[in-house]
């Protein structure tokens, strides 16, 4: 099954897949976006979903299981994903196993990863990413 997903992520150039009996959800917005922003009208817009992102590092993972996420596959995730999926007993795979997620540029942590860096459950990250990503946005 997340085989096909991963198959029809990449095909279609979504950024996120998501499914569940009767409920499909797919975005191209990048970073955290594809994730936060429908959770904001309903945090548990994932429940029971098997969701394929293009990068699951630990803010992705946090919010995933927040919202109650049945499985999660990756084609790059991080290695503090992977341990925060472990733990709460989440299947889970990937194509790249990466130590950290980097931002664009390459030259440093995703600054959503750095937002959660410290943050030890799924509450706090929702409520430090959602006020880190309106803080970036009016910075433009």
């Amino acid at each position: 099954m997340m085989k096909k997903l991963r198959d029809e992520l990449c095909e279609k150039n979504y950024s996120i897949l998501a499914v569940r009996d009767g409920f499909t959800y797919t975005s191209f917005l990048s970073g955290i976006k594809p994730v936060l922003l429908p959770m904001r009208e309903n945090r548990e817009h994932f429940k029971d979903c098997r969701v394929v992102d293009k990068v699951i590092g630990k803010a992705s993972a946090m919010l995933l299981i927040l919202s109650g996420v049945k499985e999660v596959y990756g084609l790059v995730m991080s290695k503090s994903a992977v341990k925060l999926l472990e733990e709460r007993g989440i299947p889970y795979g990937y194509d790249r196993l990466e130590d950290v997620i980097l931002n664009i540029a390459g030259d440093d942590m995703c600054p959503m990863e750095k937002t959660v860096l410290n943050i030890d459950t799924p509450e706090e990250a929702f409520e430090a990413l959602d006020a880190k990503l309106k803080s970036l946005a009016q910075k433009r």
